[in-house]
């Protein structure tokens, strides 16, 4: 009897697709990945659409809409592993910036008849409303921790996906301190690896854009920031980006609104 390649799904809630097309980006490597699934579900990718159950699911975006939240509990039943992909899926995205105003009053401004406008107050991660069995962080992912990710579930062992923050990778790569240097505000020290120290490495303080890292130490970070010059309204705006729900971003940023 000839055993049957694991199912592939690929979801999208609310994004820019960014995510997704990293997987695409893959290219050679992905080959490798489709010799052993079976892509069941990509939209973004394939008009086959197979249905459930699936062995894998990988979900882009965050939950913004009513419709959202009955797809992804939906989805939630027909994958065995669910995999939480990009800063809107596993932190509500650059989109959750909604989240500390008043979202009736911006539909009011944009669209000539709100009403017709079915929205929820928050944008929020995955792991909000169903449970989530892997959130791999980035925006967009890095395409080789995906396939890592990827091979981790089909192979039943635990992701190799370094925890440590930016600072290592720029000690990595003989990278001169943003702060130090320049005195530039610069999340590297409580953000996650994945980008390779892109923004430090062209003199730019990093903007978080994989998320918080392993028990990050925002407090202190936030009083280096004061120390350098830089006020409340500068701190809480600079952890107010990609990952600004992410509960270690959130909660330094709202101890620096008031």
């Amino acid at each position: 009897m000839v055993n049957k390649k694991p199912k592939l799904a690929v979801f999208k809630m609310s994004s820019c697709d960014g995510c997704q097309l990293s997987l695409l980006d893959a290219e050679d490597e992905l080959l490798d990945v489709l010799a052993g699934v079976d892509m069941a579900y990509f939209p973004e990718a394939s008009s086959r659409m197979m249905h459930g159950p699936y062995d894998i699911g990988l979900v882009e975006g965050s939950i913004t809409t009513p419709r959202n939240v009955e797809e992804i509990r939906q989805i939630r039943k027909e994958c065995k592993a669910l995999i939480a992909i990009g800063a809107c899926a596993t932190a509500g995205g650059i989109q959750a910036l909604r989240n500390w105003k008043d979202t009736r009053e911006f539909t009011k401004i944009v669209y000539a008849s709100p009403e017709y406008i079915s929205t929820l107050d928050r944008s929020m991660p995955i792991s909000a409303f169903v449970h989530v069995d892997y959130e791999l962080r980035g925006c967009p992912i890095n395409k080789y921790q995906l396939i890592e990710v990827l091979n981790a579930f089909l192979n039943r062992r635990k992701p190799n996906i370094p925890s440590y923050s930016v600072c290592i990778d720029c000690k990595l790569k003989g990278n001169v301190c943003v702060m130090v240097a320049h005195n530039q505000m610069c999340l590297g020290p409580v953000t996650h690896s994945g980008c390779n120290a892109l923004c430090p490495s062209y003199n730019r303080g990093c903007f978080g854009c994989y998320g918080p890292m392993d028990s990050p130490n925002t407090s202190t970070l936030a009083s280096q920031f004061r120390q350098m010059g830089y006020g409340k309204f500068d701190i809480m705006n600079i952890f107010r980006n990609y990952n600004c729900y992410a509960e270690a971003f959130r909660k330094e940023s709202e101890a620096n609104e008031k």
